[in-house]
């Protein structure tokens, strides 16, 4: 079920939201909720640059291997 919340923007923000909802043909409401969502996509995910490091760090690609094994065969290690 869909909620809905009140947000207090100042009028430079608030135009500027509309502004850019106009442009992208939606409600600000709706704007901003999209806005919103691209915005935590970035933070959870790793772009291109970020997985080509990832994927040419050996030590890493290894411990992650050995992760991935020790959780296969359920041998759990507490981490400090």
């Amino acid at each position: 079920m869909s909620k809905t919340i009140t947000i207090r923007l100042d009028d430079e923000k608030y135009e500027l939201f509309k502004k850019f909802a106009a442009i992208d043909n939606r409600a600000i409401s709706n704007f901003i909720e999209t806005a919103t969502l691209r915005y935590i996509e970035q933070l959870e995910y790793a772009d291109e640059d970020e997985m080509a490091e990832i994927n040419s760090d050996e030590d890493l690609q290894q411990s992650l291997k050995r992760g991935r094994t020790d959780v296969t065969k359920n041998r759990k290690r507490r981490v400090t």
